[in-house]
């Protein structure tokens, strides 16, 4: 990412390229995204959902890898971002979307909440506003709309939401307005106490 051509004087500090967790070689990334599923098979309750934010050059490799799991792959959607920082426009097409993985534990089908209704796999909303950022900004926050969605979809009142990359908290505030239990995990420490604070706020 950071030799790919920008017109940008200076990448944010923030940006997502800058924060480390991309810089794996190939091989290690592999490695590292095989013991992740095999890992979040084991915890998850048979039929239960697994739902994965990756950019689109990666999708193909995520189902390859899953295979060697026993979680099964549903379907690939896209998240829709109606106003994208509009980074590089004068150079190539702005970067407007974010892919989503779909993918159900020992089962070929698990809770799903259309209400009867179809369902497309495109979900569209605005970045995440100023509100959501109030507490700290973490580089690939995803909108509080976008998790909620996804949440009444694939899970049930009082199911259990697991977020192993918690960020700053948006999962786990989504769980609770739903009514949804929730566990969340961040290695960071700094994001960990803008979750923190913004989860016990939610929470009151």
């Amino acid at each position: 990412m950071h030799n790919r051509n920008t017109n940008l004087v200076k990448m944010r500090a923030n940006q997502f390229a800058y924060a480390g967790w991309d810089n794996l070689e190939y091989k290690e990334w592999e490695e590292s995204m095989i013991t992740f599923l095999k890992e979040c098979s084991r915890i998850l309750k048979k039929k239960g959902s697994l739902i994965v934010f990756m950019a689109v050059i990666k999708v193909a490799d995520i189902i390859k890898f899953a295979q060697n799991t026993k979680l099964y792959y549903k379907t690939t959607g896209v998240w829709h971002k109606t106003n994208p920082m509009p980074r590089n426009m004068n150079i190539h097409f702005i970067n407007s979307t974010e892919s989503w993985i779909y993918f159900i534990n020992k089962g070929t089908s698990g809770t799903f909440n259309n209400n009867g209704k179809p369902i497309h796999d495109f979900l569209e909303s605005s970045v995440c506003p100023s509100s959501e950022k109030k507490y700290g900004k973490h580089p690939t926050q995803k909108p509080l709309k976008i998790l909620s969605q996804l949440i009444e979809y694939v899970s049930n009142p009082n199911d259990i939401i697991l977020d192993p990359f918690m960020g700053s908290g948006t999962t786990c505030v989504a769980a609770h307005k739903l009514n949804r239990k929730y566990i969340g995990i961040e290695l960071n420490e700094n994001y960990f106490n803008i979750a923190k604070s913004r989860i016990e706020d939610e929470s009151r």
